[in-house]
């Protein structure tokens, strides 16, 4: 049983900030209950592979897919989905057991059986994509396939945090008819068990998702179909919101909009729902870059951040200062990097680099995704060269790429400084530690770490009282923070807006901030 009452102080409940009069029942009698509802969102799926993917593919992966384990609204621990029921058999949890729903079936009518599991785990360790989910797996050992109803996961070591790793849709249930053991699909085709089927999918444009008749797990779906259009700009998808285009928008608003929604939802139809996450954004430092390897450049860097003038001036308070890699609310969160450097000092950075030797400015270019986080991104980054630049310490050059391709050049190595945003794979401080440290990461750039690998994360996995581990994760983000290889920048809020007729957006981002788009649906009644 895990204990996460002292673990979760933010994400056990759910903020609703209600910018419209009245309230909606559904119905099932609705005439609008077979309409399609319209979502918008910058977030597009980098593949279409669960085993490719560690990154925001997850979202579609979530509504067509289906994995053993999944949140349901308001859950703080995965439940069964795909499985009947799970739990360790031993009591060293090194042995996970889970059961199968009977008669459960992929959406072209194959059976989803055992083995149908223990080859969609199997393939995601045999592709072993660079910077993909294999990274989650190095706790497990192997899989067994016992009869058709029973799947047994055996670890090399204690892992308390398994299931939340089994609910993440990087551990969608595949295929074996329909996807090669040891290559990706490559034919742009969905087969899943989860509760929508794939009806069509225009790459960078949009996703049709119908009701799957076959599914069998716990998504209550209010709705019979969904299509997500994807955008490339932040303001042409809020103007599409406000014109009645799209119904609904999360992942990517503009602070501004976010604030002139808020404001003016009365006067425009819509309303604004808050929901408090762990969502974080931080910089990627590349060893292999001559400056970025330095430590010195880091850490005047990190001097030089001004991380309020980022909030405020860029993001209008949307999100907040963050100081440590694990985010406020979770166990283990501490302000390191606020505590070492203080406020901001060019002063300082100037002493940092001089003790190294480094009089001259530092020439740095610095990368991040058009798209995938949303129109804001790009004045943030113009903000940090400027910061940066301020006193002729350093001189920035700003790069960029839509996400499609962004991913496959941070995997490469090519990026010295880059951006990223981390959306949990599941609510545990766990997750802002391990994915970014050891040989196969998901920033796809090794960073050998052994004491955090090989002693502070499997002691905290053995604890099955996820509030007890703050020890662990306290000393792993000092040791971050001594390399100063990453750097926090910023926690956010997920905002969903919506017209005043769409139900269900309070309840759609789960945990690990993903939406579930079954819980939309159109008001019948005022």
């Amino acid at each position: 049983m895990f204990k996460r009452d002292r673990y979760l102080r933010q994400m056990g409940a759910i903020t609703s900030i209600s910018l419209v009069a009245g309230c909606g029942v559904f119905s099932s009698d609705s005439s609008d209950e077979g309409k399609s509802i319209l979502v918008g969102t910058t977030s597009e799926p980098s593949t279409l592979d669960p085993a490719a993917s560690w990154d925001n593919s997850w979202e579609l992966f979530r509504n067509v897919h289906q994995a053993l384990l999944n949140f349901p609204a308001g859950a703080s621990e995965p439940e069964p989905d795909a499985a009947e029921s799970c739990q360790f058999t031993n009591g060293s949890s090194t042995v996970y057991s889970c059961k199968l729903r009977t008669g459960l079936k992929f959406s072209n009518g194959h059976k989803l059986d055992a083995k149908a599991v223990k080859y969609s785990i199997d393939r995601i360790k045999k592709i072993n994509v660079n910077g993909g989910p294999a990274g989650l797996l190095n706790s497990l050992s192997r899989v067994e396939a016992k009869g058709d109803q029973e799947v047994v996961f055996h670890l090399n070591q204690p892992d308390a945090t398994f299931p939340f790793v089994l609910s993440t849709p990087a551990m969608s249930i595949v295929d074996p008819e329909e996807y090669p053991a040891n290559e990706l699909r490559k034919d742009g085709k969905v087969t899943g068990s989860g509760p929508y089927n794939l009806e069509s999918y225009e790459e960078g444009k949009q996703a049709e998702l119908v009701k799957n008749g076959n599914y069998k797990g716990i998504a209550d779906r209010k709705n019979n179909a969904v299509t997500i259009r994807y955008f490339r700009d932040s303001a042409a998808m809020a103007d599409a919101l406000r014109d009645k285009q799209i119904d609904v928008v999360y992942r990517g608003l503009r602070a501004s909009d976010i604030v002139d929604i808020q404001d003016n939802s009365g006067d425009e139809g819509l309303q604004l729902v808050e929901n408090p996450t762990t969502e974080i954004s931080y910089l990627v430092f590349n060893p292999k870059d001559p400056w970025a390897k330095k430590i010195s450049v880091r850490k005047a860097i990190a001097q030089i951040v001004d991380r309020p003038a980022l909030a405020h001036n860029i993001y209008k308070d949307t999100v907040e200062p963050l100081y440590s890699m694990i985010p406020k609310g979770l166990v283990g969160h501490t302000t390191g990097f606020f505590d070492d450097f203080g406020n901001p000092s060019a002063t300082k950075a100037r002493q940092i680099l001089a003790d190294d030797g480094i009089t001259e400015p530092v020439p740095l270019t610095l990368w991040y995704t058009s798209d995938r986080y949303g129109s804001q991104t790009k004045p943030a980054f113009e903000e940090l060269k400027r910061q940066l630049e301020a006193d002729e310490l350093f001189k920035v050059t700003l790069k960029s790429r839509p996400w499609k391709t962004y991913v496959g050049g941070y995997q490469k190595g090519e990026y010295p400084v880059f951006g990223r945003g981390w959306f949990p794979d599941f609510p545990d401080a766990d997750n802002f530690i391990a994915p970014f440290v050891g040989e196969q990461n998901a920033l796809g750039t090794p960073y050998d770490t052994p004491e955090i690998t090989g002693k502070l994360i499997p002691d905290s996995r053995r604890e099955s009282d996820r509030g007890a581990v703050a020890p662990e994760f306290e000393k792993a983000q000092q040791i971050l923070l001594d390399d100063a290889r990453l750097l926090p920048l910023w926690q956010g809020k997920q905002h969903v807006a919506a017209n005043e007729e769409i139900g269900g957006a309070e309840n759609a981002i789960d945990p690990a901030t993903m939406m579930a788009m079954w819980e939309l649906y159109w008001k019948t009644s005022w």
